[in-house]
């Protein structure tokens, strides 16, 4: 009975990080723009046998959600915040703008530098500001970084808005090729810097496959039977998934599988032109299901996430840093109120208690708020104008969520005390939000400044 009580006390140490023993290495991988069903186990006839693996081996998380849009994605997975409480949930960074995620928030990166990760690498798309180094990676926690700082580059040249946008650390880098392979390649020197015997971060934001649409000829080849950029959208997710093998055979090789957890999800929904969300309604850009619930899986044997299972609580984003927090075994304060919480225990099966989880967006030019609230058992959908626009709009759905996945039923009319009451839930949410807002996308009054030579900021 002694040396069982030992043996618990030895596993505790080393995979809540509490003792002297290797804390798990610790891997998230960001697809962009993929739809939930652009995926083999989702049953997609697009290749993706890495990813497979990932959900074969670890589980499905069936109701993982994310923004429906990109940069306030990022920025809520890095803090455990939604991104109104500093700014970056409104849109997306465009580039020139002068908005980027502020130095106060506390990131992953700096949580994990204090938990004991000496090494913290990041390597892809970053989308979080550009135009002064106070918003890098290496100023916001990472010890490593390669890629790009803006979304949507040339695949081949590296280039956004005929700059060359590829980065080591802070210095432009004169690497080339095409960026999904830089992607894997960078990720996997990462990982062999490190000795074995020290743990490691390393997320990796991959820019595929969001457009511009531009594949490989090779892989292109594999889909005859899809069309223009269907065809190459398959392609782009193919390469992907033989990059994050890449990432998967380096940990096998270094025989750090079961000690490394490992969470693979995108950062909204697919594009409707291109992309499958399976039977989810919406797509990127929508406050719906297909814009929001997004393909989602985690492995970590030696935690106890594996086996294959589908996990249908509902997480996100804003859980990942909390959750981190755990494995890190993190002890110290954080200052800045969190608005994720710690899903570990539900990635291994235990149910969640409801909570309200809240979208907020209004990126595009005809001024528009979207606000969704979800609970285990509603879904409101709520659209009206903007502070800004003086237009008259208003438009309210309401869904069973728990039954209708599909949001195929509106039955607000029949409900209007509920909606009501959930209104009132989703405005104090609202009224969160900071006053300086990241620009809508095409506010070019917004735009700052001339051309970045190198995307390189000089203060």
């Amino acid at each position: 009975m002694i040396l069982l009580a030992l043996l618990a006390i030895v596993e505790l140490s080393t995979f809540a990080g509490n003792g002297s023993i290797q804390k798990p290495n610790i891997i998230i991988i960001l697809a962009d723009d993929l739809g939930n069903g652009d995926v083999g186990f989702h049953g997609s006839d697009i290749k993706t046998p890495n990813i497979d693996r990932l959900a074969a081996e670890g589980v499905v998380l069936d109701q993982f959600y994310a923004c429906p849009m990109c940069s306030p994605t990022r920025a809520g997975l890095m803090t455990g915040r939604y991104p109104n409480r500093f700014g970056l949930m409104r849109a997306v960074i465009p580039p020139y703008r002068e908005y980027g995620m502020p130095p106060e928030e506390f990131t992953i990166a700096e949580m994990l530098g204090e938990a004991g990760y000496k090494h913290r690498g990041m390597v892809g798309k970053r989308h979080l500001g550009h135009r002064q180094k106070k918003w890098l990676p290496e100023n916001q926690g990472f010890t490593f970084y390669e890629g790009c700082y803006n979304g949507a580059i040339d695949y081949f040249t590296q280039e956004r808005e005929g700059e060359q946008d590829w980065h080591e650390l802070d210095k432009p880098s004169e690497k080339s090729g095409y960026t999904t392979d830089l992607v894997g390649d960078a990720s996997v020197t990462f990982i062999n810097s490190v000795p074995e015997t020290e743990p490691f971060f390393l997320y990796v934001p991959f820019t595929a496959p969001h457009s511009p649409f531009q594949a490989k000829t090779e892989d292109i080849a594999k889909y005859p039977e899809r069309t223009g950029d269907k065809k190459i959208y398959a392609a782009m997710i193919d390469c992907m998934d033989q990059n994050i093998g890449k990432i998967l055979n380096c940990i096998e090789k270094r025989g750090q599988v079961d000690d490394t957890f490992i969470l693979f999800f995108s950062d909204n929904g697919g594009v409707q032109r291109v992309a499958s969300n399976g039977d989810l309604r919406g797509w990127k850009l929508t406050p719906y299901q297909g814009g929001i619930n997004v393909v989602a899986a985690a492995r970590w044997p030696a935690g106890n996430i594996s086996g294959g299972e589908k996990i249908t609580e509902r997480m996100g984003y804003i859980d990942v840093l909390p959750t981190l927090m755990e494995i890190a075994g993190y002890e110290g304060q954080v200052e800045n109120e969190l608005d994720g919480i710690n899903v570990l225990d539900a990635m291994r099966g235990e149910n969640l208690e409801d909570r309200n989880w809240f979208t907020y967006f209004d990126q595009r030019s005809e001024k528009i708020e979207r606000l969704a609230l979800s609970t285990d058992e509603w879904k409101l959908i709520w659209e009206r104008n903007a502070g800004d626009n003086t237009s008259p709009f208003e438009k309210t759905e309401l869904y069973r969520i728990d039954t209708d996945k599909i949001e195929s039923v509106n039955i607000a009319e029949q409900n209007k005390e509920l909606v009501l009451s959930l209104q009132t839930v989703a405005e104090h949410f609202y009224r969160n939000k900071v006053e300086h807002q990241n620009p809508r996308y095409p506010d070019k009054e917004n735009l700052a400044g001339s051309v970045i030579k190198n995307w390189t900021p000089e203060k």
